[in-house]
C-alpha cells in the first residue's frame, strides 16, 4: 500500500493577480507529524485552505489517499473530508455553546448516534486532551491553552485520519506552547493519527516534527525540505539557514 497520505502535485494559488503558491509539490507520509512552515505572509495558511478543500487550486492537484481532491465530485469531495480534522488558528469554538456542545456539534452533524453515546465521546475526547470535567464551561472560562485544547478535542470528536493544525501555538506563553506539543505528540504516537502543522514557531517545529516544508515569499513556494534537523544545517541557502538557527 501507497505510505502517501497526502500527495500534492504543482499546485498553483492566486488572489485575483497576486501570486501567493507556485509549482507547489510535496506528499505527507500516513502517521507522521508534518510541519508547513515559513514566514507570516508566505502563504502557509493559504496551502492549508487548500488542503483541506475550503478553496480550490488556480492550477495544480491535491490526492488524498490516492483520491484526487481536486477534481471530485462534491458527493466523493465531502466523503474525504470527513477525514479531517481542523483546529483553526482561534481555535474556533463557538462563543455561546459550552465546551461539550461545541464536541457535539460535530457527532450531531454527522452520526445518528444517541445522547448518551455522544455524551460519551464528548468525556472521551475531553480526556484524551487534558480537560476531563469541562464539559458545562465556555470557551471565554478557559485560559488561551485550555480553548487550543477543546479546539482539537473537537477536531478529533469524528475519529480523523488527518489532523489539521494551524498555529497552534499561537498566543500562547512557552509552558502552555510546550504542553501542547506534548499533546500533539501523544495523539500521533497513540492513535497513529497523521497531523499537519502550520507554523512559524520554531522550538515547536523542533519539538514534533517529523517533517518540514519551508515556504518562502521570494520564490512564492518550497523552498526547502526534509527534517528539522536536515534543514538547521542546510548552508546551501542563507534563508534556510537563517530561519532554522534563528539568524535575523
Amino acid at each position: 500500500m501507497d505510505n502517501k497520505i497526502i500527495e500534492v502535485k504543482n499546485l498553483s494559488v492566486f488572489y485575483g493577480s497576486t501570486t501567493i503558491l507556485q509549482n507547489i509539490d510535496f506528499h505527507i507520509l500516513r502517521g507522521e507529524i508534518f510541519i508547513i512552515a515559513g514566514s507570516s505572509g508566505c502563504g502557509k495558511s493559504s496551502l492549508m485552505r487548500q488542503l483541506i478543500g475550503l478553496e480550490i487550486p488556480y492550477s495544480g492537484d491535491i490526492f488524498i489517499n490516492g483520491i484526487n481532491f481536486t477534481n471530485s465530485s462534491p458527493k466523493v469531495r465531502s466523503q474525504i473530508m470527513r477525514d479531517f480534522g481542523v483546529l483553526f488558528q482561534s481555535s474556533g469554538l463557538i462563543a455561546s455553546m459550552t465546551i461539550e456542545e461545541n464536541i457535539e456539534l460535530p457527532l450531531r452533524e454527522f452520526t445518528d448516534l444517541d445522547d448518551e453515546d455522544i455524551s460519551e465521546i464528548v468525556k472521551v475526547k475531553l480526556s484524551l486532551v487534558g480537560l476531563a470535567g469541562y464539559e458545562e464551561f465556555l470557551p471565554s472560562e478557559l485560559s488561551g491553552g485550555m480553548r487550543k485544547r477543546a479546539g482539537i478535542a473537537r477536531a478529533m470528536a469524528l475519529d480523523p485520519d488527518i489532523l489539521f493544525l494551524d498555529e497552534p501555538s499561537s498566543g500562547l506563553d512557552p509552558v502552555t506552547a510546550a504542553a501542547l506539543d506534548n499533546l500533539i505528540i501523544n495523539i500521533n504516537k497513540a492513535l497513529k493519527t497523521t497531523i499537519v502543522v502550520v507554523t512559524h514557531d520554531l522550538s515547536s517545529i523542533f519539538n514534533i516534527g517529523h517533517r518540514v516544508i519551508l515556504i518562502d515569499k521570494s520564490i512564492n513556494g518550497i523552498i526547502a525540505q526534509g527534517t528539522p534537523e536536515e534543514l538547521k544545517q542546510y548552508y546551501n541557502n542563507s534563508i534556510v539557514y537563517n530561519f532554522f538557527n534563528r539568524i535575523g
